[in-house]
This record gives C-alpha cells, structure tokens and sequence, in this order.
C-alpha cells in the first residue's frame, strides 16, 4: 500500500492524502493468510513432527491451566516420594474427568464449562440422616439433598441419574456416633 501524507500543520484533504493498494503485495499476504510460522532451533526434524509437538505443547499448556484454575489444584511440598506421587496421580486423574465432561459438554450442554458444572452441582450432597431406636441403637439412611431446578436441567442435559441410594443400615451407638435424643 502507498500512502501520502499530508505536511505538518497542513490541511487534509483529497489531494494532500492519498492511498493506493499493492495488488501483488495483497495477493502475496493472502497467500500467507492462515499459515502459521514456526520458529525452533531443531533442524533435522521433519516439519510434520515439529507441528504435531507444537500442537502437544499447546494441549499440555491447556491441561496445566485447567490444573491450576478449574480444578484448583496447586503445589503441594510433600516429604515423601510416595505422597508426591499420589498427589500427581490424583491431579492427573482429576484432570482425567475434567476432560471427559468437556467433552460429553460438547455434546449434550455445549453452553456449558466444566468449572461452571462442578460448582453448579457441588451444593447435591449426600449425608446419613440417623435416628435413634427403642433399643439403643442407631437408623442410618443415606440420603441426598434435593437437586435445584437449575440442577437438575443440567443432570437432565448430560444424561446423567443420581446413583441409588444404599439401603439404611442399623449400627449400634457407640463412638462417633450422636447422643441420644431424648423425646
């Protein structure tokens, strides 16, 4: 493109400022248009290769900012190697299902993020409701919060049914467990 423009402090207008496109220059850009320039100091790769690892890198920067924002999971300075290893392996297999629902997202809620499913449905619980019997004993029956509307469209948009609930169980009062009510 050739551009004139006008002095310092002089009038603009058709004659002081004038502009012509470079068709050629043009035709060459588009050429270019939507190509990607890799720079690396790996020479004797083949550029397929390099492209697939540049495109892997891109997918790990991903994973570790999904990591540290959605999933809130940090450093932890642990001593030993074993806990060092679990705590990879479980941010490894959060991230795991974090995957998965995105792309089950894709699908069925497309709208939808991971992190904006997770805290939509962290406030579903399940908690033992326990009632004392005549004999001392304890009633245990799991049950969960009832889903909020907002909720349950997104269990329904994901096909997704709370699992059942166990069968109550009886156990006997003893540590842990609540005191008796008296009625």
């Amino acid at each position: 493109m050739q551009i004139n423009l006008p002095q310092a402090r002089q009038e603009v207008t058709r004659e002081t400022f004038t502009f012509r496109l470079d068709k050629a220059k043009l035709k060459e850009a588009e050429l270019r248009d939507g190509h990607y320039l890799l720079r690396t100091n790996l020479v004797a790769e083949d550029p397929a290769v390099l492209w697939d690892r540049y495109v892997l890198l891109t997918q790990i920067e991903a994973a570790f900012k999904c990591l540290k924002s959605d999933l809130g999971i940090r450093p932890i300075y642990h001593q030993l190697e074993h806990r060092v290893e679990a705590h990879i392996m479980v941010a490894f297999l959060a991230y795991c299902l974090s995957v998965t629902l995105r792309q089950k997202l894709r699908g069925h809620a497309p709208g939808l993020t991971p992190r904006a499913v997770l805290e939509k449905l962290a406030a579903i619980q399940i908690l033992d409701v326990t009632f004392p019997t005549t004999d001392g004993r304890l009633l245990v029956m799991p049950r969960y919060t009832e889903p909020e509307p907002e909720q349950a469209i997104v269990l329904h948009q994901l096909g997704l049914v709370l699992s059942q609930l166990p069968p109550p169980r009886i156990r006997t009062a003893g540590v842990g467990a609540f005191p008796q009510l008296k009625m």
